[in-house]
């Protein structure tokens, strides 16, 4: 029997287990409880586990996050969706009577936003259980209007999944990109952040170069995430001379603030020389995957967990 087949159940003993068919089933018929449906959108095919979300199907890629200087160390993984089209959705009968006996409300964009948050969240808690024996932390993205659609107990929902599948919340880092557009909304985000970190989640912040201005600076002073990650996918493009010392800026605002500097997306040499130049603690991306590192014997590459 290997680590797919069995996963420790929170509500037993320690000495029990919950098999993973158990928790999608669990997890389905909870969605039909909260939907008052019987559609059941999570499906488990050898061994991996997808979401169904309208036309499309959802599932896993995780990529591993690395020390700079010592890229055989791997202190935790990034989740990411990968999205398929699926056309074999089909109602029940009862559902489609509820429809028309009980008309609801048109989902709002933020309703549909938060749904589509959570799908996404437990199918990557699902898929990750065969890596939690790492023992480091999961990065798990959350939109910003799914935090700001959330008035109160942000991270409350989640947590009941988590637990279910025998983990906790600090294990878990909850990632939001930092987008201008949301500027004005700073104090409701942090404060949506706030909520998730007094339930014992990390937080990370995530931007491009282009949004490294004084207001993203202020939002990671004010917050002091555990993690700020920094995309490196067009560093390459940026004519900037000042850009090793903006780096350096960056990775010791964060220091100071009690957290660790992560440069994502690396799929070249230039980037990876300058994560190490400007003393970032982490780094993931292709460039680390294409040469092997010595000593890895599991998680070397992009992880992709689909059930086709």
């Amino acid at each position: 029997m290997t680590n797919n087949d069995l996963f420790l159940n929170p509500n037993e003993s320690g000495s029990k287990f919950m098999p993973l068919q158990h928790l999608v089933e669990y997890f389905n018929d909870r969605f039909g409880r909260e939907h008052h449906s019987s559609f059941r959108p999570f499906i488990i095919e050898d061994g991996a586990v997808s979401g169904l979300f309208g036309p499309i199907r959802i599932s896993s890629i995780f990529a591993p996050l690395r020390e700079t200087l010592k890229p055989a160390a791997i202190l935790g993984h990034t989740a990411q969706i990968s999205v398929v089209p699926y056309e074999n959705q089909h109602l029940n009968t009862n559902d489609i009577d509820n429809l028309v006996i009980n008309p609801i409300r048109q989902a709002t964009d933020f309703e549909s936003i938060i749904n589509f948050d959570r799908l996404c969240r437990t199918v990557h808690m699902l898929n990750y259980l065969p890596l939690s024996h790492f023992q480091g932390v999961l990065f798990l993205e959350v939109d910003p209007r799914h935090i700001l659609g959330i008035k109160q107990d942000h991270g409350a929902y989640f947590e009941e999944v988590i637990i279910r599948c025998g983990l906790e919340t600090k294990n878990i880092v909850i990632l939001m990109a930092v987008n201008n557009q949301y500027a004005r909304y700073h104090h409701e985000l942090i404060n949506g952040l706030e909520n998730y970190r007094r339930r014992g989640y990390q937080l990370a912040l995530k931007f491009d170069y282009i949004a490294m201005e004084n207001q993203s600076l202020e939002l990671i002073a004010k917050l002091s995430p555990n993690y700020v990650c920094l995309s490196a996918q067009h560093l390459d493009r940026i004519r900037d001379s000042a850009m090793l010392a903006k780096l350096h800026k960056l990775r010791s605002l964060v220091a100071a603030t009690g957290g660790k500097s992560i440069m994502r997306q690396i799929d070249q040499k230039k980037p990876a020389s300058l994560a190490r130049h400007a003393n970032f603690d982490l780094v993931q991306g292709s460039y680390y995957e294409q040469s092997p590192v010595p000593g890895i014997d599991f998680g070397s590459a992009h992880i992709k967990v689909q059930a086709n």
